[in-house]
């Protein structure tokens, strides 16, 4: 059978506009972290600056929304942290620095949000605006895939079936089938793969062909690929 090259999932432009629309529908009425706390004035004037910035982005009017991201990252907003980040990763309102962007991933993952973790971790095992360093792109995938972000579930099972970390083919089985369970696509195919070939788990064509499908039927054009060859085989 032909080898298919796995890669990490790279930061998409795309996330940048889609996270926007998520964190200001959602920054006002998810602010209380606890039942019947009074929401404080700094946490309502860093929601009123993402929201301000939102607006500005959606204009197209990037340094203006540099500037209310900045306003609500500098009073502790992980949100705030985390789209001023994307703006230092993509350079837009500010000159592309991903040792800034790297900072402020830093300061939002550190609060816990997941998709901060993702991209810190990407960071980190790219070698971008840090020294790479594959153990703290594990740790910080880690803490991503446990809030189920499906990314990080992926690009751990990357790393334990081939880079980065002591080869543990079990662990890259447990979170390719997590993230193949939420739909991507290429952990699908992975993990079908991995049992085509028995790693970490008994060889079964059966479930073989079974995840490489939904990997093809999911877009995934390595998937139909494998899944060709594993029609041949009995």
């Amino acid at each position: 059978m032909k080898k298919y090259q796995i890669f990490f999932n790279q930061l998409k432009k795309a996330n940048l506009f889609f996270s926007l629309i998520l964190i200001s529908a959602f920054t006002v009425v998810s602010l209380p972290s606890q039942a019947n706390r009074i929401v404080s004035q700094q946490e309502l004037d860093a929601a009123s600056a993402i929201i301000k910035g939102v607006n500005y982005q959606l204009e197209k009017d990037y340094t203006k929304a540099v500037e209310e991201y900045r306003k609500a990252a500098e009073l502790g907003n992980a949100d705030g942290q985390y789209l001023l980040a994307e703006m230092y990763y993509f350079g837009k309102g500010v000159k592309q620095d991903y040792a800034q962007a790297a900072q402020w991933y830093r300061k939002a993952a550190e609060q816990g949000n997941a998709k901060a973790q993702f991209n810190l971790g990407l960071m980190y095992a790219n070698g971008q605006g840090v020294k790479q360093d594959y153990a703290q792109a594990e740790q910080w995938w880690r803490k991503a895939a446990e809030q189920d972000d499906a990314e990080a579930q992926f690009n751990l099972g990357v790393m334990y079936a081939k880079r980065g970390v002591k080869q543990d083919y079990a662990q890259a089985l447990q979170w390719y089938r997590k993230a193949a369970e939420q739909g991507v696509a290429e952990a699908q195919t992975n993990l079908g793969l991995m049992y085509a070939l028995g790693k970490g788990v008994k060889k079964d064509l059966t479930q073989a062909r079974k995840w490489v499908k939904k990997g093809c039927d999911n877009g995934n054009q390595n998937g139909c690929n494998i899944l060709k060859e594993l029609k041949k085989l009995n």
